[in-house]
Formats: structure tokens, sequence, C-alpha cells
């Protein structure tokens, strides 16, 4: 279910991603979950014809696992669920991602804080917790500590459900 990865040696976001929804979904390693939402959310959308109006992408506060792929069990999980994903790499956030982004999206309070001090604040709102939209702020577990997947998938659908209802609901998508 492997399709090709959205990740281009040119900077994709300036040009002519200029006019879409620009989100970065990032966890401590881009290996489970941030990788796991991106294909979560692109597949969402896709089925609701919306694909055209974002640009999705992944990152990790960490450096630890920069250029590696998903992890096995992401990948296993993402394929179990019939969801097509790219041969990701994992790479690290940048201070300039909180001016090319609209939303930078970390999976749990520890990702929130190194975001926010990885892009020097957040003076423009543009960074959130996923599960902030569904009204029940928790944390995603990490996987790759918990090795539970399927609680972590659950996580991610349900906050990728409700970002894409908070999107329409403020008429951010049409």
């Amino acid at each position: 279910m492997e399709k090709k990865s959205s990740k281009t040696a040119i900077n994709p976001i300036l040009g002519m991603e200029r006019n879409r929804i620009k989100i970065l979904f990032v966890c401590h390693g881009n290996i489970c979950r941030s990788p796991m939402a991106q294909y979560v959310f692109e597949n969402m959308v896709a089925k609701e014809g919306k694909a055209e109006a974002f640009y999705i992408d992944s990152a990790a506060t960490s450096t630890e696992e920069i250029g590696n792929p998903i992890h096995r069990g992401t990948r296993s999980k993402l394929i179990e669920k019939g969801i097509p994903f790219g041969d990701h790499r994992a790479v690290q956030l940048r201070k300039a991602d909180y001016k090319n982004y609209d939303y930078l999206i970390g999976m749990d309070r520890y990702n929130i804080k190194n975001i926010t001090r990885m892009v020097g604040g957040d003076k423009e709102n543009k960074v959130y917790k996923l599960l902030d939209f569904t009204g029940h702020s928790r944390d995603i577990a990490d996987p790759w500590y918990t090795g539970e997947f399927e609680t972590t998938y659950q996580d991610v659908q349900e906050g990728c459900r409700a970002f894409l209802k908070y999107l329409k609901e403020n008429g951010i998508l049409n």
C-alpha cells in the first residue's frame, strides 16, 4: 500500500502549495505517531475529495531517528487499516516550519513544549495537540514505548476526525 513520498528535494511549501492548508504533524522521533497521523489525515481528506486543499507532512522534535523509515508497528497498522503511505524517512522540525505551515500538531505535552521551544514561540497560535480538537486534551501515548499501536491508531483517528470537523466548522475548509 505504499505511495510515493510527499517529501521532495525542493521546498514544496513555497510555490504551488501556497494556497493549501499546510499541516505538520509532529512527534518525538517521526517514525510512529506523526507519520501515522500524516497518512491517516491524508487518507481521510482524500476520501472526502479534499486532498488538493492540503499539504500534509510530519517531523520529529528529536534527532534520534532522522533518516529512519516508519516503525514496523506503524507500517503494519496502516496496512491493516488499508491506509496508503509513502517511503517516509524521519526528519527534524526546523524553525522555518513555523512560518511555512498553518498548523503544527503535536501528539503529547512534551511535543508541544519542544515544538514551541524549537520554533521560537507560538505568537500566531499555530501549535496544537491533536487530541485538543476532540474536547479532551489527553496525550497520545508513544507506541514505541507502549507497543500499543491499535490504541495509538484509535487516538490518531479520533484526533484527525475532530481536526477535520474543526476546519469545516470554522470555515477554513469548504
